[in-house]
């Protein structure tokens, strides 16, 4: 069997060229990400496991872990909801606003988080549009807890439906139609033939939502306010802790957040692998 053209060309080079590319990438990923990796580890632990451990039981840090794990509880399962409409109405309908829906989902990947964050104090805060409704009802959203949920969930929502469109697109909608024909219902043809095709670029999808909520800082960072032990998430806590020159505490949260970074990259990488064979299968198909 022959091999191709590119993979001979590659295969080909001197030696002396593939150990300078090899070493090039392998240095530069040590730089920029195994060293200040290691540098997280080390600064956390600097003061004994002791420390750090205080640093994580600490009442304020307590409730950044908290508020963290909420807005993200919240976020992540609205987008998974919303994901999964857009990416099924997108790919298996035609419809009017369908390219502008689609321009919609990408709107956060070009807008700052600053920015978003800003869009909101313009809405709800003390001199925002909706402030007269909101002092109505008593709601308080800007420095509240419902600003930063809200907030998460702008910055994340493109994920889900960004991982299951291409997948869906690929697939078509011969299965479905094949159902259809069966005598099987909408939500039957969605529950037993559509989610099943796309689970693992679905779970990829809330894996990568659930990192970027867990680990957002501009956005959250704009609605919070600040307010230590209500306010505060975990990135912001970790900012303010630095800033009162408590590095030790500082690297001890970060610490957790570079262990979900770990994690999210092991899931990623078996799920990557899934959802490559669900590619596949649909190119054969």
């Amino acid at each position: 069997m022959s091999i191709p053209s590119a993979t001979q060309s590659a295969v080909s080079e001197p030696l002396w060229v593939r150990l300078l590319l090899i070493g090039v990438a392998l240095s530069f990923l040590g730089l920029f990400l195994l060293l200040p990796l290691v540098a997280v580890f080390t600064e956390a632990l600097r003061n004994g496991f002791h420390t750090y451990v205080e640093a994580l039981l600490d009442p304020d840090a307590q409730a950044a872990i908290g508020l963290t794990l909420l807005a993200a509880g919240i976020a992540v399962p609205a987008n998974l909801v919303f994901g999964l409409a857009a990416a099924w109405a997108i790919t298996k309908f035609d419809f009017r606003g369908k390219t502008f829906l689609t321009t919609l989902i990408d709107l956060p990947f070009s807008v700052s988080p600053v920015v978003a964050g800003l869009i909101y104090v313009l809405m709800f805060g003390a001199s925002g549009w909706a402030r007269p409704l909101l002092d109505t009802t008593g709601l308080q959203i800007i420095f509240a807890v419902p600003g930063i949920v809200l907030a998460t969930t702008f910055v994340t929502f493109p994920f889900v439906a960004r991982e299951l469109i291409p997948l869906m697109q690929e697939q078509g909608t011969d299965d479905e139609q094949v159902a259809l024909s069966l005598g099987a219902s909408g939500w039957q043809t969605f529950w037993h033939v559509t989610l099943p095709n796309v689970k693992w670029a679905l779970l990829y999808g809330v894996l990568l939502c659930n990192a970027r909520a867990m680990g957002e800082f501009g956005a959250v960072s704009v609605v919070s306010g600040h307010i230590r032990g209500e306010t505060n998430t975990l990135p912001l806590h970790v900012e303010i802790l630095y800033n009162e020159y408590n590095f030790a505490a500082a690297f001890a949260v970060a610490s957790l957040l570079a262990l979900l970074a770990l994690l999210t990259l092991a899931i990623k990488s078996f799920l990557e692998a899934r959802h490559g064979a669900s590619l596949s299968r649909a190119h054969r198909h």
